[in-house]
C-alpha cells in the first residue's frame, strides 16, 4: 500500500534559526531581529515608488507609529508599540496590495491575524489589538498611505483623496520619514524604535 504524501511544508525558516509555522505560529519562534530584517526588505506598493531605494514596510511602520503618536499624544508606549508592529506579519507573508487582499479574502486575513497574535504575545502585548487602538492605527495607516501614494507612488492628489481620505497636517519630523532609505538604515531604525518603545 502506498504511503500517503507528507503534508506540504507550512513553516518558514528565519535567519535566527527559528522555524515559524504559518498555520500555528508560536510566540517562541518570533524574534524582533527577524521581523526587522524581513520588513526592511519588503517593498511597499510592490516597489512602484520613486527613489534609488524602495520604501520598505519597516519605514511604513515607523511612519504609521509616528503619525499615530502625533494624533494621539496621550498614548502609552504599549499602544505605540502595537502601531509599530501593525504590519509585522508581512515579514513572513510579504506586503500584499489591497486589491489582492480583497481577492484572497478570509484565508489571507486568518493567517495574518494568527501571526499578529503570536507576535503580540512574544512582546507581552494583548494577542488581539484593542478596538480603539486598531481603529486609531488604521486612521494613521490611511494618512501614511495618502502621503506615500502622492509623494512616492505617483498618485494624483484627487485620486489619493478618493482611496485614502483626507490627510492630516503633520510636523516636519514625521514627514521626513517619507524618504526611502537603504535596507540596513531602515532595519536599524526599526530596531531602535522598537527598543525605545519596549524598554
Amino acid at each position: 500500500m502506498a504511503k500517503p504524501p507528507a503534508p506540504p511544508r507550512a513553516w518558514q525558516r528565519m535567519l535566527s534559526g527559528r522555524r515559524l509555522d504559518l498555520l500555528d505560529p508560536s510566540p517562541l519562534d518570533v524574534e524582533i531581529e527577524d521581523i526587522a530584517h524581513g520588513l526592511a526588505r519588503v517593498a511597499r506598493w510592490n516597489g512602484q515608488t520613486r527613489g534609488a531605494h524602495s520604501f520598505s514596510v519597516a519605514q511604513h511602520s515607523l511612519l504609521v507609529e509616528a503619525i499615530a503618536g502625533h494624533l494621539n499624544p496621550d498614548w502609552p508606549s504599549q499602544w505605540r508599540l502595537m502601531a509599530l508592529l501593525h504590519d509585522a506579519p508581512e515579514y513572513v507573508i510579504g506586503d500584499m496590495i489591497s486589491p489582492f487582499k480583497a481577492v484572497m479574502g478570509d484565508a489571507y486575513k486568518g493567517v495574518e491575524l494568527r501571526l499578529l497574535g503570536a507576535i503580540h504575545l512574544r512582546f507581552s502585548l494583548p494577542a488581539a489589538t484593542p478596538a480603539l487602538v486598531k481603529r486609531k492605527t488604521k486612521e494613521a495607516d490611511h494618512v501614511a498611505a495618502f502621503l506615500e501614494a502622492t509623494e512616492l507612488a505617483g498618485f494624483e492628489r484627487a485620486e489619493a483623496l478618493r482611496f485614502f481620505g483626507r490627510p492630516q497636517a503633520l510636523p516636519r519630523e514625521v514627514l521626513d520619514l517619507l524618504k526611502p532609505e537603504p535596507t540596513e538604515v531602515a532595519q536599524q531604525a526599526f530596531l531602535a524604535r522598537f527598543a525605545f518603545l519596549s524598554g
